[in-house]
């Protein structure tokens, strides 16, 4: 088990069934990801979700498809244009 950590861009959020928000952070090359679920209520009630987060190595998963990993790296781009790591957004 590893020790390292990799910061990951918020790249996808999505409101979904069941008052959940799936948000999504990607490594800047876009081949890597976490899905996060969080309930909607703690999002309004304290929880942040900033631009970036530290994510160990080994809890990422490799992004399955080039359409994806190029998407990803784009909107990964597009954050660090606009945010610093710790931004609420």
């Amino acid at each position: 088990m590893s020790d390292s950590t990799v910061q990951c861009w918020l790249v996808e959020r999505e409101l979904g069934d069941r008052d959940f928000v799936t948000l999504v952070y990607a490594t800047p090359d876009g081949s890597r990801y976490q899905q996060r679920q969080r309930s909607s209520t703690a999002l309004r009630t304290g929880t942040q979700v900033t631009a970036a987060v530290e994510i160990p190595e080994e809890e990422l998963e490799p992004v399955p498809d080039k359409e994806t990993r190029e998407r990803y790296a784009t909107e990964v781009e597009r954050t660090t244009d606009r945010y610093d790591p710790d931004d609420p957004i």
